[in-house]
């Protein structure tokens, strides 16, 4: 009766050990496909948070070169997790209690207590405009360096 029982147990432990392996290398058989279909212009996002598009790929050396708001950054193919896809956000002041849409009218009064609205507009803008690099100006560029042009702060008399 004992041997019947661990024979079961040594079987029971034998498929698991199968089964986790072979979930192991369907896994990695879909991030090795999904890495190798990487494309410039893609959106991704890197295991430490990092968004950006994707710029060149690297196959002989597996890196990956990411621009990321203006900042070209260089990473191997296991960083690269995913592809990202910004998410939609809805206000819950647009909303009512069962998450339909709250039907808004100008009453011609504005409410000073509450934030501006902007329309589907405005807001693709700013998205747009919030993807765009940052470009630093000249005049920044000169007030963020010391008296005599160089990055060196002056030490203190």
């Amino acid at each position: 009766m004992e041997s019947i029982f661990l024979i079961v147990i040594v079987i029971a432990f034998g498929v698991m050990m199968w089964w986790q392996s072979r979930k192991a290398k369907q896994q990695r058989s879909e991030m090795q496909d999904f890495r190798a279909n990487l494309a410039p212009g893609t959106m991704v996002a890197t295991i430490g948070g990092v968004i950006g598009k994707v710029v060149s790929v690297d196959t002989k050396y597996e890196e990956i070169v990411i621009d990321s708001e203006g900042s070209l950054l260089r990473f191997k193919f296991a960083a690269v997790n995913k592809t990202y896809e910004r998410p939609a956000f809805i206000d819950d002041d647009d909303v009512d209690e069962n998450g339909n849409p709250v039907d808004t009218q100008d009453d011609g009064f504005a409410d000073v207590d509450a934030p501006a609205k902007l329309s589907a507009s405005d807001t693709s803008t700013a998205d747009e405009a919030a993807q765009q690099p940052y470009e630093q100006t000249p005049d920044e560029a000169v007030s963020s360096t010391g008296e005599n042009g160089s990055d060196e702060v002056p030490a203190k008399a």
